[in-house]
């Protein structure tokens, strides 16, 4: 792993950490006041780079199970800034996205630790860092890698469930 690659993930976690505690708030992005999912990962790029790198358009908390057949705007998002990684050991500061159901795309997300745990912010809770379960790993549809610098990428295909 390069340095620069090492600086951005463990900058990344760092900016994570800072998150916790955050009550959970559908839509928000403002750590120490509310946050989803999204808004923790929103709130961690901005801290990486600045400004987030597209406008987020307002979503219902049933988005995925709404999404039009055949798509997945949150691995499509992903793909879209983040650098995709197949077939890896999640490590610090990398971004792992979940699908609840096999047949739905991608619904949540979080950041890996790196030592088998992950910081997420889920209804009814505030962000927590919790264990990297074999429950979570069966429901992990994809995982990245925050750029060098905030480019667009492109070339990833969605993953299944295990």
């Amino acid at each position: 792993m390069s340095a620069m690659r090492r600086d951005i993930g463990v900058t990344a976690l760092g900016e994570a950490r800072l998150w916790l505690g955050t009550p959970y708030r559908h839509q928000a992005s403002l750590r120490g006041v509310g946050c989803d999912c999204l808004g923790l990962l929103r709130g961690v790029w901005r801290g990486l780079y600045g400004t987030e790198p597209e406008p987020v358009p307002p979503y219902a908390a049933t988005w995925a199970e709404s999404a039009a057949p055949g798509t997945d705007p949150l691995t499509a998002a992903a793909t879209r800034h983040l650098v995709p990684v197949a077939g890896a050991t999640p490590e610090p500061g990398d971004v792992l996205l979940f699908a609840f159901r096999c047949h739905l795309p991608a619904r949540h997300c979080a950041i890996a630790t790196g030592d088998g745990a992950m910081i997420h912010a889920h209804d009814h809770a505030a962000v927590a860092e919790v264990a990297l379960t074999a429950w979570w790993r069966r429901h992990m549809t994809g995982l990245f890698r925050f750029p060098d610098e905030p480019v667009a990428t492109v070339g990833l295909t969605p993953g299944t469930c295990k």
